[in-house]
């Protein structure tokens, strides 16, 4: 599924699946993607695993919520080189002001590839700052 995001088109990144609590995403391989060795920079590995909790958080909100990300941390396991990565996220819980979720990134094969724990501000759209 494609987005709007600009930011997700400059990646390749797409939606593969979303419900309320969960969400999947795909990010293909690409040379743009490459670190000085040629295997995908961390940062590309991060942002779908980052984007897949909050897509896996948006479900959950009221009409006029709206979310950032307050802190992610991230293991790295294995490269990333070829093929594309699946980042799976749940949402283990979802407060008042903040949320957290749980990632993990897959490779084509199901290889984890990385392993992430996101937690989330959970906002008025009125009150941003």
């Amino acid at each position: 599924m494609k987005t709007k995001n600009h930011f997700w088109s400059l990646l390749g990144m797409e939606i593969v699946e979303i419900k309320k609590g969960w969400a999947k995403l795909r990010l293909p391989f690409s040379r743009k993607l490459a670190n000085g060795i040629g295997v995908a920079h961390g940062g590309a590995i991060f942002s779908p695993a980052d984007s897949a909790v909050g897509m896996a958080l948006v479900g959950l909100l009221n009409k006029d919520e709206n979310i950032s990300t307050l802190e992610m941390k991230i293991n790295y396991l294995k490269p990333f080189a070829e093929g594309e990565i699946i980042a799976e996220a749940k949402i283990v819980h979802k407060g008042a002001m903040t949320a957290i979720g749980d990632v993990e990134v897959r490779d084509g094969g199901g290889t984890l590839i990385a392993k992430g724990l996101a937690t989330y501000a959970i906002f008025t759209k009125s009150n941003h700052s």
